[in-house]
């Protein structure tokens, strides 16, 4: 039988995004896998992996919130605007550095905020990469843009901190696109110092946090028990963030051959309805683009067979 579902995995440093789908093909013996999101390699965190009829979802997992914890590091820049690239401003003056500082400092920059990506991002310009063109000393204009900052927790409990190199970490909830090491280099110019971001783990991603997930050793073992199956999530757990709806007997022959439908009022409010059939997902619908008063497919998953049922 094919395997189908969403695997939460705990992604470790030392490895990139890629190398994690590279080794789930071999130790699922499948190559139906993708990721939901690129976390760098000296990250690690919360990476929900689609595997067979779910990596049709991946990309409305990847647009979901998430939640980071990153140490801030007050006193460098560098090119990268992490710890792993060379350093370029340094202010090595005595610096003291209060709680409410911060603290204003970090809402000042919730809610919608303009962010420049970093030169060494994947962030494409007139076709090619941003970090192929750092890489080849190639300078260009970046293009910026507004993502959503949620909120900022300062999760350190000092009132003040004092040296030439500062650090406090801090809590992000946030939406797509949202660079973190950026946010840390905002943060430093706010208070009126170089900065960077010294450490980051993603703790949430949608709907799963670090409780949920299982290390690639732990898949290995699941998987050579026969066990994989007690940690996948359907193809529903990928979709929950829009709004359910039963279809009729009637509408069947329509939506198995993605059909146009009636439109759904629920559209107005979610952009996206999620058409089920004996309470599984068979199709995703949404807004037609030239009859306002229909609904097409933007997503088609096929109808339950007896034994899913």
């Amino acid at each position: 039988m094919a395997l189908n579902g969403i695997l939460p995995l705990w992604k470790e440093k030392g490895m990139t995004s890629h190398d994690c789908v590279f080794k789930l093909r071999k130790i699922l013996q499948t190559k139906k896998v993708g990721h939901t999101g690129t976390l760098d390699p000296e990250v690690d965190g919360v990476l929900p992996i689609c595997i067979g009829n779910t990596t049709k979802v991946a990309e409305y997992i990847t647009d979901q919130g998430k939640t980071y914890e990153a140490e801030v590091a007050i006193g460098y820049s560098t090119e990268t605007e992490d710890a792993t690239g060379e350093t370029v401003d340094t202010d090595i003056s005595e610096k003291v550095i209060t709680r409410e500082q911060v603290v204003e400092v970090l809402l000042q920059l919730t809610g919608n905020i303009k962010q420049i990506p970093p030169m060494y991002s994947a962030v494409k310009v007139n076709g090619k990469k941003l970090y192929e063109y750092a890489r080849q000393g190639i300078p260009v204009e970046r293009p910026e843009r507004t993502v959503r900052i949620d909120s900022i927790e300062l999760l350190d409990d000092d009132s003040k901190w004092s040296g030439e190199c500062i650090k406090f970490n801090i809590r992000i909830h946030c939406g797509k696109g949202t660079y973190i090491r950026t946010l840390a280099v905002q943060i430093g110019e706010a208070l009126g110092y170089p900065a960077h971001m010294s450490k980051l783990t993603r703790t949430e991603s949608g709907k799963f946090s670090k409780k949920d997930c299982v290390t690639l050793a732990e898949v290995a073992e699941l998987a050579q028990n026969g066990d994989i199956g007690d940690i996948l999530k359907p193809l529903s757990y990928g979709l929950s963030a829009f709004p359910f709806m039963e279809i009729e007997s009637e509408q069947i022959f329509a939506v198995k051959n993605g059909q146009v439908l009636a439109r759904h009022a629920i559209l107005d409010k979610t952009g996206f309805v999620v058409l089920t059939h004996q309470g599984q997902p068979v199709a995703l619908y949404k807004n037609h683009p030239e009859k306002a008063d229909k609904m097409k497919p933007e997503k088609m998953f096929g109808f339950p067979t007896v034994d899913e049922v």
